[in-house]
């Protein structure tokens, strides 16, 4: 799905001291390394919730006690986010867990990292027209993300709830062709995963990634099934990273974006903002 929106979440001290040095110093334009006092700009993209609302509530103001404006770009999809770090717009993003960037990686022949794991959220299934997992219709729809590395998540954690069965060899890139037990003949619907709350209604349950669950208003605790919080696989395979390029890894102002969000006070902000749909990830 392309983007929806996308917008510069900025204060109004960094817009007007950005338009200040374009038109009164020739000084770098908005989105260069340089501010208005000198210091350096941190061009970050995100998904508005929760990731976009962390780095505007709580990593903005500490980064600017060390002297580093962080600009925040919103975006609602996939895949803009990392071919704009790759591109050069952005300095890093923070939107996706591991096994999506080393999936990406892969299908677009990219070299993007990892510079810290900051949080994971919990993957849920939520009740659409049925409201019983443990008693699913016979022919049920069940919607799911497309993207490879979340639907094969979605169709894991169907499997934990017993709903399906997959195949031994399936692994973290299942599809519904590696369904080996169907025993409701549940009818898998593979759609774009910004779309999957807006559908709920139409499906009788539906796998929905935490950002999504969050924007829409959906709370872990109104899943009927949801991923552990203690799995050693969410932890090392779903944590969301700071994503950037190699080149950008070991950047002063990208490694203290990584060290304002590998706190005990991130922490605590994590369980008062988001409660158990936000959890750190170090």
């Amino acid at each position: 799905m392309p983007c929806v929106s996308r917008r510069f979440l900025l204060s109004a001290a960094a817009l007007l001291a950005t338009g200040a040095l374009a038109a009164c110093s020739g000084g770098p334009e908005s989105g260069d390394a340089g501010s208005s006092e000198g210091g350096p700009t941190l061009r970050v993209g995100a998904s508005p919730s929760p990731h976009a609302e962390i780095l505007s509530d709580f990593a903005a103001p500490r980064l600017a006690e060390r002297g580093i404006t962080l600009e925040v770009r919103e975006y609602t999809d996939y895949l803009l986010p990392n071919q704009d770090v790759t591109a050069g717009e952005l300095d890093a993003n923070y939107f996706q867990h591991i096994n999506y960037l080393n999936n990406y990686n892969e299908e677009n022949g990219t070299d993007l990292v990892s510079a810290g794991k900051v949080h994971f959220e919990p993957m849920g299934v939520f009740a659409g027209r049925s409201s019983d997992l443990g008693s699913v219709p016979d022919g049920a729809t069940i919607s799911v993300p497309n993207d490879a590395t979340n639907e094969g998540r979605a169709l894991l954690l169907l499997q934990e709830a017993g709903v399906i069965e997959l195949s031994a060899d399936a692994g973290l890139t299942a599809t519904a062709n590696d369904i080996a037990d169907n025993p409701h003949s549940v009818r898998i619907l593979e759609q774009e995963a910004a779309m999957l709350p807006s559908t709920l209604a139409d499906v009788d349950f539906s796998v929905i990634n935490g950002n999504y669950a969050i924007d829409a208003g959906l709370t872990l605790s109104d899943a009927v099934a949801a991923e552990s919080a203690e799995s050693d696989v969410i932890a090392n395979e779903y944590a969301n990273v700071i994503a950037t390029t190699p080149e950008l890894a070991d950047d002063e102002r990208v490694r203290a974006l990584v060290e304002v969000l590998q706190t005990d006070d991130f922490k605590a902000y994590l369980e008062q903002t988001f409660g158990d749909a936000v959890q750190a990830a170090f």
